[in-house]
């Protein structure tokens, strides 16, 4: 595995305590990184944390609380320096349903979380990147933020607004050098499998021409490469992470 350098920059990660999250504060770690991982789990994120090693600190913290991530922030900047790498990943895939059947408080509660959440750890960290005039941000949207997949609109619809909001901040930070940009993996070898219906994750593997999931480990590789100071030009742009499912 080579080693980006990440020397002495501080990350938080949203949803480090596993999945996508924990794979990239696992890589940004051997990349020289201070990790803070930022979990509404905090006994999973307390584990997590132990299992990372020193330079990883957990904290409780739920992506839908606003004021709560402005305080959050100011404790990394306390506990660890001065953001300078955000990776925003916290989300959930929901209940699956056609959207004529859907449970309204269902399509809220996901795009408080996948949507709004973004919204709200941009607004709280962004300001200690322009405070330092550096900065990297990578959002974690999906394939299906391109496609849309049946039966998920609600998750679709949240993941085609993180590409957009993603775009936005690329440009509205663009004469700094902060680089903003976003990835949407296929389905990836996750817990978030644990609350889809066999049938909806049958369909999913069917569409990717690779023939299998994406390995965490490939996410993080490339999400990492992007949090550097390497990644000095690209910004509100999208990364492709679906086994050749994309058509744009």
């Amino acid at each position: 595995m080579n080693r980006y350098d990440l020397q002495g920059r501080v990350a938080v990660v949203t949803g480090g305590a596993q999945g996508i999250g924990f794979a990239v504060a696992r890589r940004m770690i051997a990349s020289g990184a201070k990790v803070a991982l930022w979990d509404r789990d905090g006994s999973l994120a307390e584990a997590t944390a132990g299992e990372l090693g020193p330079d990883a600190r957990a904290y409780s913290v739920d992506v839908t609380d606003g004021p709560g991530l402005l305080a959050a922030a100011a404790r990394v900047k306390d506990d660890l320096g001065p953001i300078a790498v955000l990776v925003a990943s916290a989300g959930i895939a929901g209940a699956n349903g056609r959207v004529v059947d859907y449970d309204p408080a269902e399509w809220q509660r996901i795009l408080d979380i996948n949507l709004t959440g973004i919204f709200n750890t941009c607004r709280a960290v962004l300001p200690q990147m322009v405070e330092a005039g550096y900065g990297r941000v990578v959002t974690i949207a999906s394939i299906a933020g391109k496609e849309g997949n049946p039966n998920a609109g609600a998750y679709s619809a949240s993941k085609g607004g993180v590409i957009a909001l993603t775009k936005s901040l690329g440009k509205e930070h663009a004469g700094q050098d902060i680089a903003i940009n976003c990835v949407t993996p296929a389905t990836a070898k996750t817990r978030i499998l644990e609350q889809l219906k066999p049938e909806f994750i049958d369909y999913m593997l069917s569409r990717i021409p690779r023939a299998r999931f994406l390995e965490l480990e490939e996410a993080a590789s490339m999400i990492t490469w992007l949090c550097t100071a390497e990644n000095s030009f690209t910004t509100g742009a999208v990364f492709d992470l679906s086994g050749g499912r994309a058509t744009y």
